[in-house]
């Protein structure tokens, strides 16, 4: 708004002001005395601009952002700790610390003999994918095999600002209470290890609510993460009691999403020097990022997930070692796959 507030634009005006019988050549006494003036007005309505975007949303950077939308009661979500399952030959004790390649891990709670819930003691995503041998930080007498097996809650990172900035202006639009559908999305995505939440009212007659979620790296929640959804919302002991976040009267069912296994076929032109198997990897990558990108939208999308053709070709050509692509298959046959409701693509086998 104040980017022609120039130091020249200032300086200028204020020299208008002054008659031309005095003089007012750069390196007078009166351009002199005026220029610092105009140095510090110029810096004050750069500070100005600053000052007008912090105020709006849209425009806030992180800090001024997490103050307006504290408003509405609302903050960043905080990075969490990945829950992995370690499988030991004998019972551990709780607090018994373990490494696995970069990270520490502490267990918390058991889950049958000679199987622990761990927490790793570093937050964020990073971790989910540290799968392995595990090392005794201290000794445990008759420990022979220890393995983390299992991701069962994956890690958070700390809430991105655009993510936050759009999570606020969702708040914007919808109006959560008492148990409506906006009420329930917003309290299960708070949940640590949830990506993300379809709900659906009387699914199994009147004051029924099923839950279906999709876990934080956007693949189907382990049942560990089902339990605590479903302990949080409305513990199967006491269900439609209000003893959860659901409000009392709404029996709530949780579940997760479906994997649908994905085959796919191509018929590729490579560059000279190039064959399958030297671009296998980067054709898996594609399809897994692919696949991703179309989980994200999940909870979001009125509609069941497409896998397309035409994506999958553009996407191949971008690649290196391809020249051309034809006769594109999605599990035996040459058209795009609509998915179920609440399923979400899984690549299975990739053959060029």
């Amino acid at each position: 708004m104040y980017e022609a507030q120039t130091f020249d634009a200032v300086l200028a005006r204020m020299l208008e002001k002054i008659p031309d019988t005095l003089d007012k050549r750069e390196g007078s006494i009166l351009y002199d005395a005026l220029a610092p003036v105009s140095a510090e007005l110029a810096q004050a309505y750069i500070e100005m601009d600053v000052i007008l975007n912090e105020s709006f949303a849209d425009t806030a950077s992180r800090e001024y952002l997490i103050k307006r939308a504290a408003e509405r009661g609302l903050k960043p979500s905080a990075a969490t700790y990945a829950v992995a399952k370690g499988t030991f030959n004998i019972d551990v004790s709780k607090g018994d610390r373990f490494n696995c390649g970069d990270y520490n891990y502490a267990a918390t709670e058991k889950i049958s003999t000679g199987n622990w819930k761990l927490t790793c003691e570093t937050s964020g995503s990073t971790p989910n994918g540290n799968l392995g041998v595990l090392i005794p930080i201290d000794y445990i007498d008759g420990l022979e095999t220890a393995k983390l097996t299992e991701v069962l809650i994956p890690g958070e990172d700390e809430e991105e600002t655009e993510d936050f900035r759009a999570r606020y202006y969702a708040t914007l639009s919808t109006k959560s209470f008492g148990g409506n559908k906006a009420d329930y999305v917003e309290k299960v995505n708070e949940i640590s290890g949830v990506g993300g939440v379809k709900v659906y009212p009387v699914w199994n007659g009147g004051g029924t609510v099923k839950l279906v979620i999709i876990n934080s790296e956007f693949g189907k929640a382990s049942n560990t993460l089902i339990d605590s959804v479903q302990t949080a919302i409305d513990p199967t002991v006491n269900q439609g009691t209000g003893d959860g976040l659901a409000p009392i009267g709404h029996i709530v069912t949780v579940d997760t999403v479906t994997e649908t296994i994905i085959n796919i076929s191509f018929s590729i032109t490579y560059q000279q020097g190039y064959t399958f198997d030297d671009v296998k990897s980067y054709i898996n990558n594609m399809v897994d990022t692919y696949f991703l990108e179309l989980c994200k939208t999940w909870a979001t999308s009125s509609d069941s997930l497409v896998v397309r053709i035409s994506q999958l070709e553009s996407r191949l050509l971008n690649l290196t070692g391809i020249l051309d692509v034809t006769g594109t298959t999605i599990n035996g046959t040459a058209s795009n796959i609509s998915l179920d409701s609440n399923a979400i693509p899984v690549r299975g086998t990739v053959n060029g």
